[in-house]
C-alpha cells in the first residue's frame, strides 16, 4: 500500500517541481528571446551608420541570427530542464519517504496496537466462556461450585475492565484531550501518596518499599495527580517482577540541576532488546509473558507518555537476575521557585 503511496506522491511532487520549471524557462526564453532581437537590431543599426555601404550588400540577416540564437536558447533550456527532472526525481522520492515514514510507522503501529488489544481481550473471554460453560455442563454443580465460578469470572472481568481503561488513558494522553495543570509540588509528598495508594498490593506480595527521603525539600513543576500515577506504575511493576519477600528502594535526589526520583527493584531484571521495546504498547518479554505476572505491557507506555507531558525523562536500567532501576528526571523551573512562599 505504502509503496504505491510513494510512487504517487513522488510524481505529485515531480509534477511541481516541473510545472514550475518549464514555467520558468518559458518566462526565461521570452525575454531572453526579446533581448537578443533588440540586441542584434541595435548592433545592425549600429553597424548601418558607421558603414553605409552596407545597406546594399546581403551582409547582415537579424532574422537568421535571432533562429540560431533561438536555437541555442532552447536547447540550453531543455537540457536544464532534463537536468532538473532527474535531480527532482531522486529529491522527490527521498521527500516521499520523508513525509510518509511517520504515517507508514503510525499505520504499522496502529495495526499491531489493535492486534494486541484483540489478542489481550481474548485471552479473559475465552477463560470466561470455558468456565462458565464448564459450570453449566457439570451435572455436580453445587452453590459452591458456582460461587467459585462466578468468583474467578469477575476476576476476569475486572482484568477487562482494567485493560479498557488503560486504553482509554492512552487515548486520552495521545489526543492531549485532557486539560492538564501544572503547579510546584513536594516530591516526597508525591512518592509518599503513590506508596500509600499501592501499600496493599505491595504487602499482598510480602514485600515492602524502603523510602529515603531528602533532607532538602525538593520541589518539581508538574501536574502532580499524573505524576503520582506514573510513580505508582513504576511501583507496581517494580512489585510484580519482584520476588516475594524483596525490598523496594525509593529515593530522591538532586543530580546535575535536576530532582531524580529513583525506583530500585531487586527482581528478575531485563535483558538489553526487552530495555529497546520497555516503552511499546503491550511489549511484555517472552519469558514474562505468563500468568504468573498479571498485567498487559501496557503501564510503561502510559508512564512514558505522561512523563513527556509533564517535561521529564524516564531511564531505565537493568540486567538479568540484578533487578531494575527506574530514574524519573524533572527539569527544575527556577523562575517558578522564586514564586513559591
Amino acid at each position: 500500500m505504502f509503496k504505491s503511496a510513494y510512487t504517487k506522491l513522488t510524481l505529485w511532487y515531480l509534477a511541481i517541481v516541473m510545472t514550475i520549471s518549464v514555467i520558468f524557462s518559458v518566462i526565461l526564453y521570452n525575454i531572453t528571446s526579446t533581448q537578443l532581437m533588440g540586441e542584434i537590431k541595435r548592433e545592425t543599426a549600429r553597424i548601418h551608420a558607421h558603414f553605409p555601404i552596407i545597406y546594399s550588400e546581403p551582409v547582415l540577416h537579424p532574422h537568421h541570427d535571432l533562429l540560431i540564437g533561438d536555437h541555442v536558447i532552447i536547447i540550453r533550456l531543455i537540457v536544464f530542464n532534463l537536468i532538473v527532472l532527474a535531480a527532482a526525481g531522486f529529491a522527490s522520492y527521498f521527500l516521499a519517504r520523508i513525509t510518509l515514514k511517520p504515517i507508514e510507522l503510525s499505520h504499522q503501529q496502529e495495526k499491531l496496537f489493535t492486534a494486541n488489544v484483540s489478542h489481550e481481550l481474548r485471552t479473559p473471554l475465552t477463560a470466561l466462556k470455558m468456565e462458565s460453560e464448564i459450570a453449566l455442563l457439570d451435572p455436580k454443580k453445587n452453590t459452591e461450585t458456582l460461587s467459585d465460578t462466578i468468583s474467578s469470572n469477575l476476576e476476569e472481568i475486572n482484568k477487562i475492565e482494567n485493560l479498557i481503561n488503560n486504553i482509554l488513558k492512552l487515548s486520552k494522553l495521545e489526543s492531549s484531550e485532557s486539560q492538564i495543570d501544572f503547579n510546584l509540588a513536594d516530591s516526597k509528598k508525591i512518592i509518599e501518596t503513590a506508596i500509600k495508594q499501592l501499600d496493599p498490593i505491595i504487602k499482598n506480595r510480602a514485600n515492602k518499599i524502603n523510602f529515603i527521603p531528602s533532607k532538602n525539600k525538593l520541589l518539581i513543576y508538574v501536574n502532580q495527580e499524573s505524576i503520582i500515577q506514573l510513580i505508582t506504575i513504576i511501583l507496581d511493576n517494580a512489585n510484580k517482577y519482584s520476588p516475594k519477600n524483596s525490598t523496594i528502594d525509593v529515593s530522591h535526589y538532586t543530580e546535575n540541576h535536576q530532582t531524580v526520583i529513583e525506583i530500585k527493584d531487586h527482581g528478575e531484571g531485563m535483558d538489553k532488546e526487552t530495555l529497546k521495546h520497555i516503552f511499546d504498547k503491550f511489549y511484555r518479554a517472552d519469558d514474562s509473558r505468563n500468568k504468573t505476572t498479571e498485567g498487559y505491557g501496557i503501564g510503561l507506555s502510559i508512564a512514558k507518555m505522561i512523563a513527556d507531558i509533564n517535561q521529564a525523562n524516564i531511564v531505565i536500567s537493568s540486567q538479568i537476575h540484578q533487578g531494575t532501576t527506574v530514574k524519573i528526571y524533572f527539569k527544575q523551573f527556577k523562575d517558578k521557585l522564586l514564586k513559591t512562599t
